[in-house]
């Protein structure tokens, strides 16, 4: 009996040890990881409903969808959605249009990750500045109108962003040890002609793209990719080029685990400018692993069917239905709904 009792008490005292080292690792870790994401480049913006450009009405509608999908989806599933700029510009601090425009969907009623791209040339209301081409929102006032200006337009309820441009992509990317690409052959020599471009500017040597087919392409052979417009689709299909390299990227970063989330999500923000916290963020990421969010999608508005190009003053602009578009990108991103082309 003695021996008994004096072996639980040896073997509480190596659990209580365990469980302490554990503590303190993790402890350590997490410390680490949110002393490295106070680094992050946040960028302060108004979160009210007003200055963004959220309508009374678009909450009213957005509310019920994330109630109503489903009679099985209980009160408070979230359907989160985030832009995305990518900026092309050549100096940190000169201001640039938004060369890409995504809107990133955390869905968790349908367990799925989405991005929908918006073509740079629509032809939209900026408030103060009139009819124009979405992406010049971002020159004009940054990240808050470029926001407001989706809202607004396509009644949306866009409450964050993230911002990276062109030569942190290539560092993000490196970060993950390149991403896999589908090269055709009409791409390599924009590839090579766009690394070129770059690495003049960066004073760097860059590794040429010399055959077709699936390969890793390095940071600075992604982001080349997925600059090209010059080929049989112009700007459409250079949209469809820079999903497939954040598609990919996406992956990479599902591929970590739970685990090594957090110090994950340290190396993609230093390269990035955004309104949220590394509290939230960590958060949003833990919430995606723990429910099992896995799979991507993607759609590209407007469609061909609702826009045409059309030169205005001199100025070429993709002038769309918006009530139809806004429509189809309201039934896909809140109901899961696929649009459909005529």
């Amino acid at each position: 009996m003695k021996k008994n009792k004096k072996r639980i008490l040896i073997w509480g005292k190596i659990v209580l040890i365990m469980t302490f080292t554990i503590l303190v690792i993790i402890g350590t870790s997490i410390g680490y990881t949110y002393y490295e994401l106070s680094k992050v480049n946040t960028i302060k913006i108004s979160k009210s409903n007003e200055d963004l450009g959220i309508k009374p009405v678009v909450l009213e509608q957005v509310k019920d969808k994330k109630i109503e999908v489903s009679t099985k989806t209980k009160v408070g599933t979230k359907i989160i959605n985030i832009a995305l700029f990518g900026l092309d510009r050549r100096y940190k601090n000169e201001p640039s249009r938004s060369d890409s425009i995504m809107i990133l969907t955390i869905d968790e009623l349908h367990k799925k990750i989405k991005m929908s791209s918006i073509m740079r040339d629509t032809y939209v209301d900026i408030k103060d500045h009139g009819k124009t081409k979405i992406n010049h929102a971002y020159a004009y006032g940054g990240p808050q109108l470029a926001i407001r200006t989706l809202n607004e337009n396509f009644n949306l309820d866009i409450k964050d962003f993230v911002t990276v441009d062109f030569f942190d992509l290539e560092k993000i990317i490196d970060e993950f040890g390149g991403v896999s690409i589908n090269v055709k052959a009409d791409e390599i020599s924009l590839i090579n002609d766009y690394m070129g471009e770059v690495a003049n500017l960066e004073k760097q040597t860059f590794k040429k793209v010399t055959r077709t087919g699936i390969q890793n392409l390095d940071g600075k052979q992604a982001v080349a990719y997925s600059r090209i417009r010059h080929t049989a689709g112009g700007d459409y299909v250079r949209t469809e080029r820079q999903r497939t390299v954040l598609s990919a990227l996406l992956e990479k970063i599902q591929g970590v685990g739970v685990f090594k989330f957090p110090t994950t999500v340290e190396k993609l923000l230093t390269y990035t400018q955004t309104s949220m916290s590394s509290m939230y963020i960590i958060k949003l990421g833990t919430d995606i692993f723990t429910n099992n969010t896995k799979t991507l999608d993607q759609e590209r508005f407007p469609l061909d069917a609702y826009s045409t190009g059309k030169t205005i003053g001199g100025v070429w602009y993709l002038v769309t239905d918006i009530k139809t578009t806004t429509s189809q990108i309201h039934k896909y991103i809140y109901e899961d709904k696929k649009p459909l082309t005529k």
